[in-house]
């Protein structure tokens, strides 16, 4: 008889959250809520001149190899409103496994939806794999972010080791309209460190604006507020960063606060989750 003990299972975490919001009126209301453990949804009072606020919880405080979160997003006809996360998500290093984030979205005829969740940290060692599937009908409107941080930065830790996975797609009136990725793996610190990869770069992110209005009005506002962008097609535009996590982060919310109120006619402020 063999001695030798298996390896120990490590349990991990399957959970995900169902969002709906439907237009009542002249409001916005929830339609359907459903969720399993670690996503949870709250709903903190939002400013009177602020759509509905839904927060993005994990109740773990991040994600550890193995683990798994889906999200379902949906948004009725003339529906608007905001999601975000009260804090950076974190995605611990992983002895083998990925970590799978899936997030679906669906805008409806007239609806404005924020994605705004802040940073996603990628511990040293981490392996993520994230997809995000944004459908938007053809009036539908979405400004979209997402920064990534290459390491634990406040603890002067590099991400050296470990592998991302990350792409999102978006589809107007089901006509894909944008692709996007980023594959980071193998000599993970080589390709940070390369002057023609991420030449060093603490942290990158994302913006973009799908607007059915004009945009070149927009991407003129935004260079006077330091962040060079583009209309990558009609009805969208794009804006990415390199560099200092910090400074990433603060261009990135300045960009949205400029979007916000030129592009949505809503307040030039970051959702309250950001700045509390």
């Amino acid at each position: 008889m063999s001695l030798r003990q298996a390896a120990p299972s490590h349990q991990r975490a399957r959970g995900g959250a169902e969002l709906h919001f439907a237009r009542s009126g002249a409001a916005t209301r929830l339609a359907h809520l459903f969720q399993t453990a670690p996503a949870r949804i709250l709903f903190p009072t939002p400013e009177a001149d602020e759509p509905p606020l839904a927060a993005l919880v994990n109740t773990a405080g991040g994600l550890a190899g193995g683990d798994a979160l889906t999200l379902d997003l949906r948004l009725g006809e003339g529906a608007v409103a905001t999601l975000a996360t009260p804090s950076a998500e974190k995605i611990y290093r992983s002895l083998g496994a990925v970590t799978r984030i899936d997030v679906s979205i669906e805008v409806g005829p007239g609806a404005t939806l924020e994605w705004l969740p802040q940073e996603t940290i990628l511990f040293d060692g981490a392996r993520l794999e994230r997809r995000i599937a944004v459908a938007l009908a053809p009036d539908a409107r979405l400004l979209f972010a997402e920064m990534l941080v290459f390491g634990r930065r406040a603890r002067g830790e590099v991400m050296r080791t470990g592998s991302v996975q990350d792409g999102w797609r978006l589809r107007r009136g089901g006509t894909l309209v944008w692709a996007d990725g980023l594959a980071l793996g193998g000599d993970v610190a080589g390709r940070l460190d390369d002057r023609f990869g991420f030449a060093g770069a603490e942290a990158t992110a994302c913006l973009a604006l799908a607007t059915a209005g004009p945009l070149e009005p927009l991407r003129a506002t935004l260079r006077e507020a330091g962040t060079a962008a583009t209309v990558a097609r009609p009805g969208l535009l794009l804006a990415r960063w390199l560099g200092d996590a910090a400074a990433v982060r603060g261009a990135l919310g300045e960009a949205i606060r400029v979007l916000r109120a030129q592009a949505l006619g809503l307040p030039a402020r970051l959702p309250r989750l950001w700045t509390s």
